[in-house]
């Protein structure tokens, strides 16, 4: 079996990684120019050297699939309260009265709201800590191995997926208490505008306008309050639905972890995202372009059933989306042209198969389809089928 590694390509330094799969006796070569998952040399010829390979785990960027949960708000928004005043009996007096009344209930509603949210944020808590537990757990046994499909980690993984999806009901909830808090802020904009044209009616004597102040004063601080009550839960908002996104993307990669028992690292459209640092990411779609004379990036040929490539295709694209997260790949699928028309024509239908598969594999690791072209080719020097992944 080959070492896989990564080829030099343009605008990077160049990069190796060994990928040592679980199989005793592994050789390599060091006259090894580019990936190979097959135990023969990638240019065709014999093996320059033969030695016995330790077992390694690939390099990943990662050996978890989540990250940390982002951080909720921490202020607590109670009103201060109304004070009271006396009726002067004049109708500015009587006027002030009932804006007054409107303040307390529109404090009581800012209160309640208040509560919702302090109960929200502590539910959210509580699930993220049961979520990240398991996904912990399901980590671990993938790290010191375990069985492909093993079913423990699948109750475990549903587990996990189950309280991702209870977050997400919980900021959906919080999207709900947004609204309400949306029409305290409409209310409270009505009072300041009430409470300072009631200035300019006349009939008032000193103590209407005097309570007026007060009235004012406590409308305003209520109308900062509320707003920024919305501010932060924008950002609560903003920063859990960012987080679930991300979270199911992981949890696709570590399903297909578990289906293969053993582990991944993040997602690899995470991945990019980090990279990116707010740069641009490419959306595609990617379109199939002219390959001849291009060195490939991962090279797998099936000489066998279920050849075991998929930890070292994940090990290569992930390394390649921390120096270009706009990265653009290209899976050629490589048929040999040996025999007649009708054993071509098998040939290149197994060939399209495999690269069908490499590709499902690529988007369980959490490449999007858009960032991957496909296309077929025949080949004289190729002996077995082979997929080809080309860095554009």
């Amino acid at each position: 079996m080959k070492l896989l590694g990564i080829r030099g390509f343009s605008g990077l330094s160049a990069l190796a990684i060994g990928a040592v799969l679980l199989l005793p006796a592994c050789s390599f070569t060091e006259e090894a120019l580019w990936p190979s998952l097959t135990g023969e040399d990638p240019a065709g010829a014999p093996a320059a050297t033969t030695q016995t390979a330790a077992v390694e785990q690939p390099a990943t960027a990662s050996t978890s699939t989540t990250a940390a949960p982002p951080a909720l708000g921490t202020n607590d928004f109670k009103p201060q309260g109304v004070t009271a005043g006396q009726s002067t009996g004049t109708y500015v007096g009587k006027k002030v009265v009932e804006l007054r009344a409107e303040l307390s209930r529109l404090q009581a509603s800012v209160s309640q709201n208040n509560a919702i949210l302090q109960q929200l944020r502590a539910r959210i808590v509580q699930d993220s800590q049961r979520y990240h537990a398991t996904v912990a757990n399901i980590n671990t046994r993938l790290q010191v191995g375990t069985t492909p499909g093993n079913p423990i980690l699948v109750q475990q993984f549903n587990n996990a997926r189950g309280n991702l999806e209870r977050i997400d009901a919980d900021t959906g909830e919080l999207t709900q208490l947004a609204t309400a808090v949306s029409a305290n802020s409409t209310m409270s904009a009505f009072l300041s505008e009430s409470s300072r044209a009631a200035f300019s009616v006349s009939g008032a004597v000193d103590e209407d306008h005097k309570q007026l102040a007060i009235l004012e004063d406590e409308v305003n601080r209520t109308v900062v309050l509320i707003e920024r009550l919305l501010t932060e839960l924008a950002e609560d908002i903003r920063r859990q639905t960012n987080y679930v996104s991300t979270e199911r993307s992981n949890l696709n990669l570590l399903s297909a972890g578990i289906k293969g028992g053993e582990i991944y690292g993040a997602s690899l459209a995470n991945q990019a995202i980090v990279a990116a640092a707010g740069g641009s990411v490419f959306q595609g779609p990617a379109r199939a372009v002219d390959t001849t004379g291009r060195r490939p990036l991962v090279v797998i040929r099936f000489d066998r059933p279920n050849v075991p490539y998929q930890q070292a295709l994940y090990a290569a694209v992930s390394r390649v989306l921390e120096r270009r997260p706009g990265a653009i790949f290209d899976l050629v699928a490589v048929a040999p042209a040996v025999g007649g028309p009708a054993r071509v024509a098998l040939n290149s239908n197994k060939a399209q198969r495999f690269a069908e598969d490499v590709l499902r594999s690529l988007i369980d690791m959490g490449l999007p389809p858009s960032r991957v072209a496909m296309s077929g080719k025949t080949s004289g020097e190729a002996k077995n089928n082979e997929v080809h992944l080309y860095l554009r």
